[in-house]
């Protein structure tokens, strides 16, 4: 029977590369979804129902800033952007339920 050695530094490193990472600038767009939301008075859950114009409009606006914060392009903009933009509104939803 062959004897393998155990490398607990690669062990280490394969767990913290399989992590997700969290895209740049998903902190602030959420952020400043949130500020959109107040500042627009609309919001992205009522009545039972996600608001989608609501939810691209607040991601639309974020992505602008975010992409003139962080560069790139708008596609990775709208992503990080629209991200926030459900997850804010997806926390809508559970505090409206409780």
């Amino acid at each position: 029977m062959p004897h393998r050695t155990v490398s607990w530094t690669r062990i280490d490193r394969a767990g913290r590369d399989s992590r997700p990472t969290i895209p740049a600038g998903l902190l602030s767009a959420t952020a400043r979804i949130d500020m959109t939301v107040r500042t627009t008075r609309r919001p992205l859950y009522a009545a039972g129902k996600f608001d989608r114009a609501a939810i691209m409009s607040a991601a639309a606006k974020a992505a602008h800033a975010h992409q003139e914060r962080f560069g790139g392009t708008w596609a990775e903009a709208m992503s990080v952007c629209l991200t926030a933009a459900w997850r804010t509104a997806k926390l809508a939803r559970h505090m409206a339920a409780h």
